[in-house]
């Protein structure tokens, strides 16, 4: 199976998943951060599956926190990144947004 790598918007924003946008890490993390951040999310992800097939519903709620710390740390969830005021559109459709034209384009 080939991966594809999914669109990113033209400033760097967001990457687009079945029409919609997703906010990408920030990009002035160190390399250092980035990747200890991942790996914290990845955790965080096994133990969400973890959680679930044990039926543990405490573990996954702690498992599921652990996500969104992770996600606020890179910037993907929280206060944006930028600094140019502009507003955030994560899980907006990308065909109704400032995107669109270039949306349009992908097709």
């Amino acid at each position: 199976m080939v991966s594809k790598t999914p669109p990113v918007t033209p400033d760097g924003r967001y990457f687009v998943v079945r029409g919609r946008l997703w906010r990408t890490s920030n990009p002035n993390l160190s390399a250092a951060d980035r990747t200890r951040l991942v790996a914290a999310l990845m955790s965080a992800r096994r133990a969400v599956a973890a959680a679930r097939r044990a039926a543990d519903f405490d573990q996954e709620a702690r498992a599921h926190a652990a996500v969104d710390q992770a996600k606020h740390e890179l910037g993907e969830r929280g206060p944006v990144w930028w600094t140019d005021g502009a507003p955030d559109l994560n899980r907006h459709m990308a065909r109704t947004t400032i995107y669109a034209d270039w949306f349009a384009t992908m097709a």
